[in-house]
């Protein structure tokens, strides 16, 4: 017997040009609670040697047919408690294979508050709604305003609820329609840099992911306006327009000069304008949403990886800079693995000016302990703190003496952390945002490691984007990108530790433990 799981597989085989056995024993090591690193490193013979990239598709996959398949199970439960679920019915809700399509299908069965629809077939309008749209020579003529008024709404009802035309308007609407931003009366000011979208007009298909949030963003800011155009091709006046003809089409409606086409045409058009237009633009303004939400968090995840991966510095005495005027300027010396070994605050820019203090103390400090590098963070006062590190480096005579500006982006965040607290408990908060720099050049992937992605900073849009798939999909470069060039066990972190494949959070801390008590493996 075929089980639901069976269909599964064999569907994600198919999708990656895979045995269906190799899908299978991937999916039973992934819900065992294997990492997708660990089942292609270590469980290549059960596999059948799937790789990273098959098995992130796999699991991306995995999760959205079983969520499809949940989906399925509540509506047939929903239609058979309803009475109303015959083998035609069951058959063609089991062939779906989009979420979008089984809402379609589902659509006429959906519990729903009382409709003008279901108060006609209450007052007995269907049957002239039936005489209507069967045999259009039938005069309207014949039948009260309300028996017409009660035919038109069954009929739109019926219209509205055909899932294989809405599926095919949904599809013309956003191959033929676009999206057209406005600027709001008076917020031409105030949404200066919206500027681009004050009178802008884009095909659906054609939109790049920044542009559909950037206007999203400045709907939600009450800055532009925007309208769903289902066809930018326009219409001429007094022709129904393609949307009307398809619809008109599947039901068999033309302008034959019987007694019931005008009237028929009409109940077309109001069925496109109040009830179709409406709930495809609810559609195609989600697909544009999570479009753009899939594009700008694979860039962020792109950008995250570049950035995990930058070649480190190496086990190198290294001085951290955290710039800033008005505070000072945050200093932090760590030694080749890492260990914080001094630390101080200088105040050599605006409004203190104590240049020459600065130099003397930055002086002594690299005599002190060697100093090789000089990681300096991006931020406030980066510029000004640069050009005191390259003095620095003239007046030391050091020639192996190296200046790096890198990014402080998480820098903050990861000085107020639990982990921080714990790691650097002697240390003030601010201290510890210069040790994070000046780590994060020795070993980019060891210190940001520590940090949440989101607050990285390397993304567009990160904050108007899904949490959920931002976080999973951030979540798998910093898996991946530790898995990929392996840690060193007797400098790894906690956080470094339990993103290898096969160790536990419990597990990495014992190992941390264990080097501190009795010294490096």
């Amino acid at each position: 017997m075929t089980t639901v799981l069976d269909t599964v597989n064999r569907r994600i085989a198919e999708e990656l040009d895979v045995r269906e056995n190799q899908v299978t024993a991937a999916v039973q090591l992934l819900d065992g609670g294997a990492t997708v690193p660990f089942v292609a490193r270590y469980r290549k013979e059960v596999t059948g040697g799937l790789d990273d990239a098959q098995l992130r598709t796999l699991e991306e996959r995995l999760r959205y047919l079983r969520e499809l398949d949940d989906r399925r199970a509540a509506i047939l439960e929903s239609i058979d408690a309803q009475g109303k679920l015959d083998d035609e019915l069951r058959a063609t809700i089991m062939t779906a294979d989009t979420k979008a399509r089984l809402e379609d299908i589902y659509l006429p069965y959906k519990p729903k508050r009382r409709t003008k629809a279901q108060i006609a077939r209450e007052a007995g309008h269907e049957p002239v709604a039936d005489a209507l749209i069967t045999d259009p020579h039938t005069d309207p003529a014949g039948y009260s305003a309300e028996q017409l008024d009660g035919a038109r709404a069954i009929l739109v009802e019926r219209f509205a609820e055909d899932a294989d035309l809405v599926g095919e308007l949904r599809e013309a609407m956003w191959t033929r329609g676009g999206l057209k931003s406005t600027v709001r009366e008076g917020k031409e000011t105030d949404g200066a840099k919206f500027a681009d979208y004050f009178d802008f007009t884009e095909p659906f298909d054609r939109l790049p992911s920044h542009r559909i949030l950037a206007v999203l963003r400045g709907e939600k800011e009450e800055i532009l306006s925007l309208a769903l155009e289902p066809d930018l091709g326009g219409t001429e006046p007094g022709v129904p327009s393609y949307f009307e003809g398809r619809i008109a089409a599947r039901f068999g409606i033309g302008d034959e000069g019987r007694a019931a086409d005008r009237w028929l045409l009409d109940t077309v058009r109001w069925a496109w304008r109040t009830r179709l237009q409406v709930s495809l633009g609810v559609d195609v303004r989600m697909r544009l949403k999570q479009s753009a939400e899939a594009d700008a968090v694979d860039v962020f995840a792109a950008n995250l990886r570049d950035l995990l991966l930058a070649a480190p510095a190496g086990t190198r005495p290294t001085m951290g800079l955290d710039p800033g005027f008005r505070t000072g300027t945050k200093v932090a010396v760590v030694d080749a693995t890492g260990k914080v070994v001094d630390h101080t605050t200088i105040h050599p820019h605006q409004p203190h000016n104590r240049r020459g203090e600065a130099l003397a103390t930055l002086g002594a400090l690299v005599a002190r302990h060697g100093v090789e590098l000089i990681a300096i963070g991006n931020g406030t006062a980066s510029r000004e703190t640069d050009a005191l590190a390259t003095e620095l480096i003239a007046q030391s005579g050091m020639s192996g003496l190296t200046k790096i500006v890198v990014s402080e982006a998480g820098a903050s965040v990861y000085s107020a952390s639990a982990y921080a607290s714990q790691e650097l408990p002697d240390l003030d908060v601010s201290i510890r945002g210069a040790v994070s720099i000046a780590r994060r050049l020795q070993d980019p992937l060891a210190e940001l490691v520590k940090i949440d992605p989101k607050s990285i900073g390397v993304g567009q849009y990160q904050h108007d984007v899904s949490e959920t798939l931002l976080a999973r999909s951030l979540g798998a470069v910093v898996e991946d990108a530790v898995n990929a060039v392996g840690v060193d066990v007797n400098t790894a972190s906690v956080p470094l530790l339990s993103r290898v494949s096969g160790i536990t959070g419990s597990l990495a801390e014992n190992i941390v433990a264990h080097r501190d008590r009795n010294g490096p493996f």
